[in-house]
């Protein structure tokens, strides 16, 4: 039986290592030792432990920092606090409230209490701003001479102008017409002139009573160019023209029959007479046209026949037609007649008389141009109801009637029966697009396939009146060289206010109008010069005054309908018109 030993002596027979507890080799007990305390092991313990501590502390804050990333996350946004428009300043009169609330009363009252004339685009001639020496007019500016006055036409070239008061007397200015004095004066008085188109170098003008003149753009070719005996309101007295003009008379004239419009281009010209026929001539006075324009197989200035280069030749062709407008371009011509044909003849380089470009480069004989091609297969009957021609293009605008149709099914049968007698006013265009003019958002070199417009297309409004959505057709289309400019023909309103029982909230409000196509000289009024190829809105005419009423609000321009209004004292009744021309254009008061 083993005796225990003492304790001292157990303790001496053990080694403190630092490695760890060991029995002491001499002693032979093989018994577990007794851990025994060590400062280094205490320090690496106490090391661990702060470790660990560390670790949980960071780990605790990451922890509670993503709980709380998440958790704002997680929150709804704060509510906005909300914005209520800031008082409008108190009017003083209904009128006053009318102009605050609404824009478009605004312009059309400035346009009623201020006639006058509008241009922008080049001013190299000193066409639209004749006492300014800017290259370019950017925006809308007024034409001083004209203020207070209504004209019944007006038509701008790039170099001069010309415009017919309301008195009928021709109105000229531009450096083409003077080298001196580029302020507009009158030149040809007592004509009862009432329209009037440009052609290079010879303004066409017509009068009240059919008769034609071809006045020359420049005055030093009036002054010395040979002047006509001209009759006087005294029986058998005549009188020397105070300027040389030259009249345009067709020989052939049934009796009662006179012109009733006319339309030129660069060389040439259209007349068209009360009975429907057409003639051609030659319209400028150094070039005769030779690309087919005059509608002449053959006709060239060798082939022509004998007299005046200028002489008007019946287009036979066209007789069994009776043609109801027409509408020259450059070097091309369109007519329509009364059932809604379109016949186009002339240049053809880009299209523009919607033919085949395989065909000749130009086409001498009026041919029709295939448009009800473009509804095929759609049920739509077309009816062509306004045409238009500038430089290169030609635009077409076209009632399209739904009728019944064998593709129509029975399930569709109750859907078709309500879409019967639908119209669908659609606007097309042919010709050139390099720089935006087909409008319908593409830069074509060359369509000679119309090419619809969509913002000008498939429009619809309601009718207050009639009580129903009628489709929203164009008024009028001004084309330029290569810009173009529409008016729609929505619902205008301009007797809103006439009654003194009218409410402080009836305003009146005027017609849309767009403009697209080139703008290499800021033709199209937007204050910029790039080219647009969709119709755009501008701003209104007077923006300073808008200004001063409405602040910085922007609006766009509307044009003002017809309406009998004061003017000087006296009741005319007017409308604001646009005239697309040679990089220019203008807007004027028109009666």
């Amino acid at each position: 039986m083993l005796k225990s030993r003492p304790i001292a002596q157990a303790a001496s027979a053990i080694k403190i290592s630092s490695r760890g507890f060991h029995p002491h080799p001499g002693t032979g007990d093989t018994r577990v030792a007794t851990r025994v305390y060590s400062p280094y092991a205490a320090r690496r313990q106490q090391h661990f432990f702060r470790s660990v501590a560390t670790v949980i502390v960071l780990g605790s804050f990451a922890t509670a920092w993503q709980w709380s990333r998440e958790l704002h996350a997680e929150e709804p946004p704060a509510a906005n606090e909300p914005q209520f428009e800031k008082p409008r300043k108190k009017a003083s009169s209904k009128e006053e409230n009318r102009d605050i609330i609404s824009s478009q009363h605004l312009q059309v009252r400035r346009s009623w209490e201020n006639p006058g004339v509008y241009a922008w685009g080049s001013n190299a001639g000193k066409v639209v701003a004749p006492d300014s020496n800017e290259p370019f007019i950017k925006t809308a500016r007024r034409i001083p001479y004209f203020d207070g006055k209504v004209l019944r036409d007006v038509k701008l070239d790039k170099t001069y102008g010309a415009a017919i008061d309301d008195k009928g007397d021709l109105i000229q200015w531009g450096t083409q017409f003077s080298t001196e004095d580029y302020t507009p004066q009158v030149t040809l008085r007592h004509k009862d002139l009432v329209s009037l188109s440009l052609s290079r170098d010879r303004i066409i003008a017509l009068s009240s009573n059919g008769t034609v003149y071809s006045i020359p753009a420049s005055k030093s070719d009036q002054q010395a160019g040979s002047k006509c005996q001209e009759s006087s309101w005294v029986p058998f007295w005549t009188s020397r023209a105070s300027i040389s003009y030259r009249k345009i008379e067709p020989s052939n004239l049934a009796w009662g029959e006179k012109i009733s419009s006319v339309s030129s281009g660069i060389e040439h010209a259209l007349l068209l007479t009360t009975k429907g026929r057409v003639y051609s001539f030659a319209s400028a006075s150094d070039t005769f046209p030779s690309r087919g324009q005059l509608g002449i197989p053959g006709l060239l200035f060798r082939t022509r026949p004998a007299g005046p280069a200028d002489q008007p030749h019946e287009i036979t062709t066209l007789r069994g037609f009776p043609i109801t407008q027409i509408s020259a371009g450059d070097h091309h011509s369109l007519a329509a007649d009364r059932d809604g044909r379109v016949f186009a003849f002339g240049d053809n380089s880009f299209g523009q008389l919607g033919l085949d470009t395989s065909e000749p480069s130009f086409v001498d004989t009026p041919a029709l141009v295939p448009l009800t091609r473009l509804y095929s297969g759609t049920s739509q009957v077309p009816r062509v109801t306004r045409i238009a021609a500038g430089g290169t293009n030609s635009y077409f605008t076209i009632d399209a009637t739904r009728v019944a149709s064998a593709a129509d099914d029975e399930s569709e049968s109750r859907s078709a029966r309500l879409a019967m007698g639908r119209v669908t006013a659609d606007t097309w265009a042919c010709g050139q697009g390099i720089w935006g003019a087909l409008g319908n958002g593409r830069w074509t070199h060359v369509a000679s396939t119309p090419v619809k417009i969509p913002s000008l297309s498939g429009l619809y409004e309601y009718d207050e009146a009639a009580k129903q959505a009628i489709p929203i057709r164009l008024a009028r289309l001004s084309v330029g060289t290569n810009h173009v400019a529409a008016v729609m023909d929505n619902v205008t309103e301009v007797s809103a206010a006439d009654s003194r029982y009218a409410s402080e909230n009836a305003t009146n409000w005027g017609a849309d109008i767009l403009f697209f196509g080139n703008n290499e000289f800021y033709q199209l009024g937007t204050g910029k010069r790039n080219n647009v190829s969709n119709p755009v809105y501008i701003q209104p005419l007077d923006a300073v005054a808008e200004r001063k009423v409405r602040g910085k609000e922007e609006h766009r321009f509307q044009i003002t309908p017809k309406k009998k209004v004061s003017v000087n004292g006296r009741k005319v009744e007017m409308e604001q018109r646009v005239e697309c021309g040679r990089h220019v254009t203008a807007v004027y008061s028109g009666v």
